[in-house]
């Protein structure tokens, strides 16, 4: 196979569990905890008001909505997932993701919540690393432990993938 190709298909596939699992840990947080999760409609409105040359919002949440704003929110998040995950390909070598190992997945999956501290939350008007929300301290917590857990799914998105080209 192509190695470009090959690539393309690992980061799609690792980057679709990664987030997949990041979203059963959402959904686990809200059924067993009553924690939400971000809407990812507010991330299709963000993208949405881009062709309009916004970028940066006091309130997103009160924001005009955008037509198709959940399907482009939850695509886009899907996306981001992809796009990691060719980074975390790229950046652990060629021979990670035959025999991946847990550390730099994690690692990487945490380390990914520099997106949502310094670009995503401060454009949704919510301040730099949740700053400027009613309990700072618990949303970065929240966000943390999403990518965190969006590591441990890179780890095992990349272990399943590894047992089928064995």
């Amino acid at each position: 196979m192509d190695s470009g190709l090959d690539f393309a298909l690992r980061a799609i596939a690792i980057g679709v569990g990664a987030t997949a699992v990041m979203d059963l840990w959402a959904l686990f947080l809200k059924r067993a905890f009553s924690i939400p999760s971000l809407d990812y409609a507010w991330v299709g409105r963000w993208i949405g008001h881009f062709r309009n040359g916004r970028f940066a919002h006091a309130n997103i949440g009160q924001a005009a909505t955008v037509p198709g704003e959940a399907i482009l929110g939850w695509g886009a998040h899907y996306a981001i997932g992809i796009v990691f995950a060719g980074l975390l390909l790229t950046l652990a070598g060629v021979d990670w993701p035959q025999s991946p190992t847990p550390l730099p997945a994690i690692a990487f999956g945490v380390v990914t919540v520099v997106i949502p501290f310094f670009l995503m939350q401060p454009a949704f008007g919510f301040g730099i690393a949740a700053s400027r929300t009613p309990k700072p301290a618990i949303a970065r917590q929240r966000s943390l432990m999403a990518h965190f857990s969006f590591g441990v799914g890179l780890y095992l998105s990349a272990l399943l993938l590894a047992s089928f080209s064995s």
